[in-house]
């Protein structure tokens, strides 16, 4: 069968990870009256998610022991005190194989501002209670989420979600994408995995394809105490980003789709069926539309992005274009700033630009996937780290290119030092080599110029406090967005901040440039050369995995990054001296410490 878009329109019509309306209270006793009781478990937990001012989802699983069970009922119950003695909806359906025996009830009238306990029970098993709070409306003192992405269970352990658990005082819990990883035992980031106990189970110990190989990696990543501690604290925001499908997905294709793995359109399918029955999220028509906004009174505007899956175009790649040409860098130019070039789409585009027009909220905020800062490095420095992705795909020794990239680094950061200080001996060819720049990393907003312009206009054009989250890249990154001198809307002109966390247990930059091995002073003497050699970059931590706080007042937007000390060991302390707050204020678009 060919999954044609048509095809995929008709699958999700007929619906997968469907939610049962639950209005309020009903007849039914939260108790087991079959004659014939099953053996089951909520081995996955609970959550809530997608939070309105009258609505929640809840999720959970129950897991029938008996492979033949193809029918169970559930029951949920749902509170505004954790004794249960308020209630104000219960319920039961019956659940089965059709949705990988996951249920969402989607609670219909419940009060804004408001904190509801839910359980459920099924054939004499209760599972842990869950809470979940309702967004607030009018006049709003205060908004905190906390911000997180890129979970690789065997990278380690999931310590980062289990901090999130301790946290009292939040709105929502904004997860930025790669919720799983797909590949097997022995693929990315898993030389650890026999060692910490963190292999993938041998029934789905290769990368997944099928729609059993994706449901079985949820419940697999969903047995984690920690994930579903945090699951079970606070409602959960989130979008994918390219990992719940493969690497480096785009609308057609992706890095990671390889001969002999099927139809790519096939395996999406399959990866957004799981995603949709294993996440607590609310249900669209059309699976791939997940974009959705989020109204925090008069306070935030939540705008949920996919960058991925509905309209991005393929990435460039820097192999396609001579660089050390003139025409071969004007071609790049060209196609990089092409206006038919997409990342979101004109859909989704039009969409977020008319939502920030018309918004009477003070922050309009964007949770999305991949950097949108201009991360612009020296050319020769990225020709050096081209040559050293290469080298270290080919398994060749990269000690000497290693070596050389940090000389680099440090040569060229004393050149834009002495730059900046307005030092008369510089010369013009030392000036060139750190102003002839180019994106990093064409996988992100870099790779996508035109429409982040016209994103960066309406900001300013509206004059808009716009916020911008980001994951993706497993480390924490503060930058200014900035316009390009030729846009037409707002030439060269701050059009806000963008705040991105690190990940919770995949290995960043520290693990690409061996910073984990030269020491702390190096590592602090590479993130202040990044930062003084690309121009919008404010703030960055390239080896500490950790998550982002985000609390917003009507006067400012303060960011802070938490870090943890190793994902690698069972004890584990917070490293309050790598903490970092920065904010912006409202009305003045630029980053303050």
């Amino acid at each position: 069968m060919t999954f044609t878009r048509r095809n995929f329109l008709k699958a999700s019509a007929a619906g997968f990870g469907v939610a049962v309306l639950s209005l309020g209270l009903t007849a039914c006793r939260f108790d087991d009256e079959d004659d014939d009781i099953l053996d089951v478990s909520f081995a996955h937990g609970v959550a809530s998610g997608d939070p309105l001012a009258d609505s929640l989802i809840l999720w959970t699983r129950v897991t029938p022991l008996d492979p033949t069970t193809t029918s169970i009922k559930v029951q949920w119950r749902v509170a505004t005190d954790p004794d249960f003695a308020n209630i104000s909806h219960n319920g039961e359906t019956h659940i089965s194989a059709a949705t990988d025996f996951t249920l969402k009830v989607d609670l219909q009238g419940l009060n804004a501002n408001t904190t509801y306990y839910y359980r459920f029970k099924s054939n004499g098993k209760t599972s842990p209670i869950g809470t979940g709070k309702t967004l607030p409306t009018g006049n709003i003192d205060k908004v905190k989420f906390a911000v997180i992405s890129c979970a690789n269970y065997p990278a380690g352990f999931f310590h980062v979600y289990g901090e999130i658990a301790k946290q009292t005082d939040l709105d929502a819990v904004l997860h930025l994408g790669d919720y799983i990883y797909e590949y097997g035992n022995g693929g990315y980031a898993s030389e650890d995995a026999a060692l910490l106990g963190r292999l993938l189970p041998e029934d789905n110990s290769d990368e997944i394809i099928s729609l059993a190989d994706y449901r079985n990696r949820y419940a697999h990543y969903r047995t984690d105490s920690n994930l579903q501690a945090a699951h079970s604290n606070c409602a959960f925001i989130t979008v994918w980003d390219d990992h719940e499908i493969t690497n480096n997905t785009w609308r057609n294709g992706a890095e990671n789709h390889n001969e002999g793995e099927g139809e790519f359109s096939e395996r999406k399918l399959h990866a957004l069926q799981a995603y949709f029955e294993w996440m607590p999220i609310r249900n669209v028509a059309d699976k791939e539309r997940i974009y959705r906004r989020f109204e925090f009174g008069d306070l935030v505007s939540l705008y949920m992005l996919d960058t991925r899956v509905l309209a991005r175009d393929e990435q460039l790649s820097y192999a396609d274009f001579d660089l050390t040409s003139a025409q071969g860098q004007n071609d790049f130019v060209s196609a990089v700033s092409s206006p038919t070039r997409a990342l979101l789409g004109n859909e989704q585009l039009t969409w977020l630009t008319d939502g920030m027009t018309t918004s009477s909220s003070k922050w309009q905020v964007l949770g999305q996937q991949v950097l949108m800062t201009k991360m612009h490095l020296p050319l020769e420095v990225l020709q050096l780290l081209v040559s050293l992705q290469v080298s270290q795909a080919n398994g060749t020794d990269t000690g000497a290119l290693l070596a050389q990239a940090l000389v680099l680094f440090a040569e060229l950061a004393q050149i834009k030092g002495r730059i900046l200080a307005g030092d008369p001996t510089v010369t013009d060819a030392e000036r060139a080599r750190v102003d002839t720049t180019a994106p990093y990393n064409l996988d992100a907003w870099d790779g996508y110029a035109y429409e982040r312009e016209v994103l960066l206009g309406t900001a300013i054009a509206t004059q808009k406090n716009l916020v911008v989250l980001a994951g993706d890249t497993h480390n924490a990154w503060a930058g200014q967005l900035t316009t390009d001198a030729s846009n037409p809307i707002a030439a060269s002109q701050n059009a806000g901040v963008e705040f991105a966390t690190s990940s919770v247990s995949s290995p960043g930059l520290e693990e690409y440039l061996a910073l984990n091995t030269q020491g702390p002073e190096v590592t602090a003497q590479m993130e202040q050369v990044i930062a003084l050699l690309v121009n919008d970059l404010v703030y960055n931590n390239l080896v500490d995995r950790g998550y982002l706080t985000v609390t917003f007042t009507p006067e400012q937007a303060e960011a802070k990054w938490n870090y943890i000390s190793s994902i690698k060991t069972a004890s584990y302390e917070m490293l309050t001296k790598r903490s970092k707050e920065l904010r912006i204020l409202a009305g003045q678009p630029v980053i303050q410490g």
